[in-house]
C-alpha cells in the first residue's frame, strides 16, 4: 500500500519532482501565481524558475501532495493543493 505525505520543504519537493524527471511550471501566460504546476514535459505549460514557483506556492498558501511510497518503489503521484489551516 503506498502512503502520502504533505510538504512545503522546498528541497524536499524539489528532489521528488527533479528524481522523477519533473521541472516547475505554470500554465502559458498565467496572470497569477495560483497556476504553479509539476510538469513532466513542455507542451502544454511554460517553464519556470524553482525560485518563481516557490514564491508561487508561498503567495497562495499551497502545498505539495506527494505519494512517498508505491508498491513499485516508484512513488510517481504529486499535486499542488491549497495549505491547511493551524488551529490557534
Amino acid at each position: 500500500m503506498g502512503r502520502f505525505g504533505t510538504t512545503t520543504d522546498y528541497s524536499r519537493i524539489r528532489h521528488w519532482i527533479e528524481a522523477r524527471g519533473g521541472h516547475p511550471a505554470r500554465i502559458k501566460n498565467a496572470p497569477d501565481s495560483e497556476t504553479v504546476r509539476v510538469d513532466f514535459s513542455s507542451e502544454t505549460q511554460e517553464e519556470i524558475s524553482w525560485d518563481e514557483f516557490y514564491e508561487g506556492l508561498d503567495g497562495s498558501r499551497l502545498a505539495f501532495l506527494h505519494r512517498t511510497k508505491a508498491e513499485d518503489n516508484i512513488a510517481r503521484f504529486g499535486k499542488i493543493v491549497r495549505r491547511k489551516r493551524r488551529p490557534h
